[in-house]
């Protein structure tokens, strides 16, 4: 099924050149309806919403009748106003007073379903990284520009370090030259076609827009192991790396990495993930650098990094976690502490910023141009990895210079017939 099943393209374009954003007179009284699509990653936005006043939760939309059955319950138990639940997200694109859709699918769904939404006059909240390759990137942001809609990704540091980088931008420790990221956790082996497929979940419509990889039996991937396959997912580095490099990028004032290389590998388990489980990847934007180091599968308990993020400059060292921060001085000296004031508020305070910049309250703390500039990273990343080589980009634009291998890797080549997937 393509999108003209649900309504033609040239008067969806009509619709979207006909709506203005949310006038700032209207925005007290306005009530913002939205969809979620989604509900693995999405119960968290729903449970964000529902403590938002004002916002009705019109549609849930998932492929897994299980999963939309328990969304349903948890929306129709608390919200006055009854929720439908569908199978497809496109059935609901049609609804002329469905204000912004949340995606919360898996990555390679990302940028096909927010280019759909924005088609259809949607402002678009979507979950990290907001593609699933660097082709994909630049789709989504000129997506943004083109249908003038609000897009938000979900890499919830940026409201809630907000502070913290902040103070380092004012100067507290100096000149800032480099940056470290880290990711520990305790992964187990991937057993692919050993997990039992979720019962009547439409695989069809979980796929989407994907070709089929005669390689892999991806039922047995539901819901979360195909981010370990380069065919659906970015590995960790797309999983979660995409958070501190968010914030490292932020702090480090860069746009795009000069040169960019991520060793490691799959040192743990012998089985079929395709992405590295231990790895650095490294970052020279010029004036400053940054590293991501990946421990997925040991937890490496004895280092205990002081926080997610460390930033090291001239007059000494910010340790950055959530929404804390410690500086310490040249000889590592603790000299202050400070705490965000968006401290313990979880995914409210970022989704709220979304749903305030519709009503034309505020500013998007993580606009979708700036969200890709640090996905790219990712993308960088990972094809430094693939190609084995060292991945040089223009800095002011992202593009890869003089490496053949790695412009072979910039995007998909090709979706699933039937499926239209272009601005």
């Amino acid at each position: 099924m393509n999108r003209r099943t649900f309504f033609h393209q040239t008067s969806a374009l009509a619709a979207v050149s006909a709506l203005p954003k949310l006038r700032a007179a209207d925005a007290a009284q306005k009530k913002i309806k939205v969809a979620v699509v989604a509900l693995g990653r999405g119960m968290g936005h729903v449970g964000a919403l529902l403590k938002i006043p004002n916002v009705e939760i019109a549609y849930l939309a998932e492929v897994d009748p299980k999963r939309l059955e328990i969304g349903l319950k948890t929306v129709n138990d608390k919200q006055s106003v009854s929720c439908q639940g569908v199978k497809d997200f496109r059935t609901f694109l049609d609804d002329k007073t469905l204000d912004a859709v949340f995606i919360a699918t898996p990555n390679f769904w990302h940028t096909p379903a927010a280019l759909l939404c924005m088609q259809a006059g949607k402002h678009v909240y979507v979950e990290k990284p907001g593609s699933q390759n660097a082709n994909e990137a630049e789709m989504i942001v000129a997506a943004s520009k083109k249908y003038d809609r609000l897009v938000q990704m979900g890499n919830q540091r940026r409201t809630w370090m907000k502070d913290a980088i902040t103070a380092m931008h004012e100067g507290a420790i100096g000149t800032v030259r480099f940056g470290r990221g880290f990711y520990y956790n305790t992964r187990k082996t991937v057993a692919v076609n050993e997990k039992p497929a979720p019962a009547d979940l439409d695989f069809n419509l979980w796929q989407g827009p994907v070709p089929d990889d005669a390689k892999h039996d991806f039922k047995s991937m539901v819901h979360y192991d195909w981010h370990w396959f380069w065919h659906w997912g970015n590995g960790e580095l797309g999983n979660n790396g995409i958070h501190t490099l968010d914030i490292l990028r932020w702090g480090l004032k860069g746009d795009y990495p000069l040169r960019t290389t991520y060793t490691g590998g799959r040192y743990f388990y012998d089985d079929a993930q395709e992405t590295p489980d231990t790895g650095t990847a490294v970052y020279d934007f010029g004036h400053a650098g940054c590293e991501w180091v990946q421990s997925s599968c040991h937890p490496r308990a004895a280092e205990k990094p002081l926080a997610e993020v460390m930033f090291y400059g001239d007059n000494g060292t910010m340790a950055a976690a959530r929404d804390t921060w410690t500086i310490y001085d040249p000889k590592g000296v603790e000299v202050s502490k400070g705490k965000a004031s968006t401290a313990g508020t979880g995914d409210v305070s970022h989704i709220g910023n979304f749903i305030d910049a519709i009503r034309g309250e505020a500013k998007l703390n993580s606009p979708i141009d700036e969200g890709q500039k640090s996905t790219m990273m990712c993308h960088l990343g990972n094809m430094a990895y693939r190609t084995n080589t060292v991945v040089r980009c223009d800095p002011k634009t992202g593009k890869i210079l003089d490496n053949a291998a790695a412009d072979k890797l910039w995007g998909r080549g090709s979706y699933r017939k039937g499926w239209d997937v272009k601005i």
